[in-house]
Formats: C-alpha cells, sequence, structure tokens
C-alpha cells in the first residue's frame, strides 16, 4: 500500500521566531512546512505550492491573514484549504469574524507550539474521517452523509441540511466537546451568523425530531455527542 502524501503547510506571520519554532514543531510531526513574512508572499506561495493548511496571522503586513482568506477562500482550488488565524486579539469578535470568512480554527498569541499542532492535527483527523466515513452507526442509530439521511430503528428522522450537518459533526468524534467557535466555523463558515442563539436553536430542534438524548450540553464550553 502506498504511503499517504505528506501534509503541506504554509504559515504566514512576520515574526520570524514564530516562524521557526512553529515550523520546527509541525516538521517534527511530519509535514512539509513552508513559510511566508507578509501576506502578499503568502497569497503567492499559496497559489504556487497548493498547501493543504495555512496559518495565518491576523496582523500581518502587506495584505492582513483576513484579506489572505478572503483572497484565496474566493478560489475554487482552495475552497476545502483548511484555515487557522493566529491572533493576539481575545475579543470575541474578532474571532467570529475569522470564521466568519472561511477560518477553520484560530489560535491566540503568545503561542503555545503543543497547542498549535494538537489544533492542526485534529483539523486533518476530522477531514480524513469526513472523506472516508459515509455511514456511521450507533445502535439503532445510523447517520447516511452519502443520502443526507438519519435512521433511527429503521424509521427516518427528517433534518434540515444544517441540523444534519451539526449532528454529522458532533457524532464524528463521539465524546468530544466541540466548541461554540468550532461549530460555527464547521458548518456556517463565511455564511452571516446570527450568533450563538443560531447554534441553540439547530441543537434544539436536532433533538426534538431524533427523539432521543444523544446531544450533550457542556455549560458555557459547546456541545458533544453522547448516546447512552
Amino acid at each position: 500500500m502506498a504511503a499517504a502524501p505528506v501534509k503541506k503547510i504554509l504559515i504566514a506571520d512576520d515574526e520570524p521566531d514564530i516562524l521557526e519554532i512553529v515550523g520546527y514543531n509541525l516538521q517534527k510531526e511530519g509535514y512539509e512546512v513552508h513559510t511566508a513574512k507578509n501576506g502578499d508572499e503568502a497569497v503567492e506561495l499559496a497559489k504556487k505550492i497548493k498547501p493543504d493548511l495555512l496559518i495565518l496571522d491576523i496582523m500581518m503586513p502587506k495584505k492582513t491573514g483576513i484579506e489572505v482568506c478572503e483572497i484565496l477562500r474566493a478560489q475554487t482550488s482552495f475552497k476545502e484549504t483548511l484555515i487557522i488565524f493566529l491572533t493576539a486579539m481575545s475579543d470575541e469578535s474578532s474571532q467570529i469574524a475569522g470564521l466568519e470568512i472561511g477560518a477553520d480554527d484560530y489560535v491566540n498569541k503568545p503561542i503555545s507550539p503543543k497547542v498549535l499542532v494538537s489544533r492542526v492535527n485534529a483539523l486533518f483527523r476530522r477531514v480524513s474521517t469526513k472523506e472516508t466515513s459515509s455511514v456511521m452507526q450507533f445502535g439503532t442509530m445510523r447517520i447516511d452523509t452519502t443520502k443526507f439521511m438519519v435512521t433511527i430503528g429503521g424509521d427516518e428522522k427528517v433534518l434540515a441540511k444544517k441540523e444534519f450537518e451539526l449532528l454529522h459533526l458532533l457524532a464524528s468524534r463521539p465524546g468530544r466537546v466541540f466548541l461554540r467557535n468550532e461549530i460555527l466555523s464547521q458548518i456556517w463558515g463565511n455564511e452571516v451568523i446570527v450568533g450563538d442563539r443560531t447554534i441553540d436553536v439547530h441543537i434544539r430542534k436536532i433533538r426534538q425530531k431524533l427523539g432521543i438524548d444523544c446531544i450533550t450540553t457542556v455549560k458555557g464550553v459547546g456541545y458533544k455527542f453522547d448516546l447512552p
């Protein structure tokens, strides 16, 4: 069996120390790492090497991380590219703004290399799960992503598109707590987000339609899929 191709990661940041330490830690994990020191370099290099993941500092010279994200997301070849923002800004509005334009995750500065590597690994695992598994079975519950169908004991449960996608995301990692920001990123992407209330409403509808208790609320954090 042929070995899986090495994942390519492009890191863009105007701080040389961050490029060095983050690049070193990702290379130790077996990733192919490329670096850029400003937004213009990031756009050009991304077009050249077609990375699997972009790690973008929001406050970069020439083009910000958000501008880089907008430019690349507008191109078909980058629609599925994973993007993580590095930001020194801790306010929620900045984080949500990044997620709304198509980022998959964000990491606050000062950066913990171990935390960042963990986030990178988690994103790649999540993508791998989506690509390789079209049907998930949990007791009598069956989630079929090919048919966009959920059945329990053979009975079909009709879910709206976003409800199905949200259930599938949570069920992709049973027992794992998904943060609200992760859910916003993965399910709504760069669509207009009303706010946290949007998630709450969709969770309530899923529970009502399924008629079983399979989604647990972790107060102040997020949600997890957890069948008894």
